[in-house]
């Protein structure tokens, strides 16, 4: 308590937390909220690499879990650190308009044979698209978006690309870091909530030609969607037997408008995908130890439901992240048989999954 220099940082905290807003209806969940936004600032170097934990094994920057952080800073009015978080993407893309799997703080891929993950350029883009439409146009927003804009054109058109005949991407690695040899949700549905955001994006900025293109190209992979992963009830794969999957939500608010279809899906995933200690495994069909919940895939059920405005079930979810955190009140990756917190902590894609649930809570 009498460190100078302790004392000078939790007072910038302090003044750093004022210059936003905390979600959260009570008490309780604006600390949670409170925690949560530290500990993305705390993750998020001053050259704008968010990094997903400080382990060594995840002080990397995952183009998925940096574009989430964005988000939260966004929902939260810090948008300086949001722009700084795409501004570190935008420098980190490749000529294609794709990224690797990650990146070390200063910018460098890392490269440890972990295949590329087509579903970044489906979250850049949703990124920046959010940071976008809420900034302060007197901010200078229109000027930093433009300098954002051939990174996302980029991006989107990286995504167009990859559409085959059927409408779809082909498989590849999703969010589980492993590949699939046919098309999976984890990819076509950032794929095309982040066309449909860069659409919007393009009619901002003036880009008639280019929003109609990614809208044509959303349409197109909208409807791919429907034909081939509907009929198996949104599936990891567009084969049945893939079993259910977490990235059923992302094809439901807040990314996309609201489907009944969509949503019974998610219904029954949560049930399917229930470990024993209460939480959420990735898939029905998850290679791993079945008795350790993922807190990621548990938080983006939560933010289904606030979005859906289904505050009860929302409530739920947090109660249980909330309930295993550490000592220090940080997720971690993961929640054992016996209900401790394991593996890194915090971890910046849960941290910002829950901002986003609280925020979602107040504003579906």
């Amino acid at each position: 308590p009498d460190d100078p220099g302790a004392m000078r940082a939790a007072a910038s905290s302090r003044a750093w937390l004022e210059a936003g807003t905390v979600p959260g209806g009570d008490a309780v969940e604006r600390r949670i909220s409170e925690r949560a936004l530290l500990n993305l600032r705390l993750l998020t170097r001053p050259n704008g690499a968010a990094l997903a934990g400080l382990h060594p094994r995840w002080r990397s920057v995952w183009p998925r879990d940096a574009s989430f952080a964005a988000v939260a800073f966004a929902a939260t009015d810090h948008h300086e650190e949001s722009y700084e978080v795409l501004s570190f993407l935008a420098e980190t893309q490749a000529p294609d308009g794709t990224w690797e799997a990650r990146y070390d703080a200063a910018g460098e891929p890392v490269l440890d044979g972990r295949p590329q993950q087509l579903d970044a350029v489906g979250w850049f883009t949703w990124a920046t698209w959010y940071w976008y439409v809420t900034a302060e146009r007197d901010d200078g927003a229109e000027e930093r978006a433009e300098t954002l804009w051939p990174a996302a054109r980029a991006a989107a058109e990286a995504a167009v690309a990859s559409l085959g005949s059927d409408g779809l991407p082909p498989g590849g690695a999703d969010y589980w870091e492993t590949e699939t040899w046919r098309p999976n949700l984890g990819t076509a549905a950032p794929l095309r909530t982040g066309l449909r955001a860069t659409a919007d994006l393009a009619r901002g900025l003036g880009h008639g030609p280019d929003a109609r293109r990614y809208a044509a190209a959303a349409g197109r992979l909208d409807a791919a969607i429907s034909r081939e992963f509907a009929p198996a009830g949104y599936t990891r794969t567009t084969s049945p037997r893939s079993g259910a999957d977490a990235a059923v939500t992302f094809l439901a608010p807040p990314f996309a408008p609201p489907d009944a279809r969509v949503q019974g899906a998610i219904d029954g995933a949560t049930e399917r995908l229930r470990a024993p200690n209460g939480g959420l495994l990735p898939g029905e069909n998850w290679s791993q130890d079945p008795t350790i919940a993922w807190t990621p895939e548990t938080a983006l059920f939560a933010l289904s439901a606030a979005a859906a405005g289904d505050g009860e079930e929302a409530d739920r979810r947090l109660g249980w992240l909330a309930a295993h955190r550490t000592s220090l009140g940080a997720f971690p990756e993961k929640v054992d048989g016996d209900g401790e917190p394991r593996a890194a902590a915090p971890l910046s894609w849960t941290e910002a999954i829950v901002v986003l649930t609280l925020a979602a809570k107040e504003e579906p």
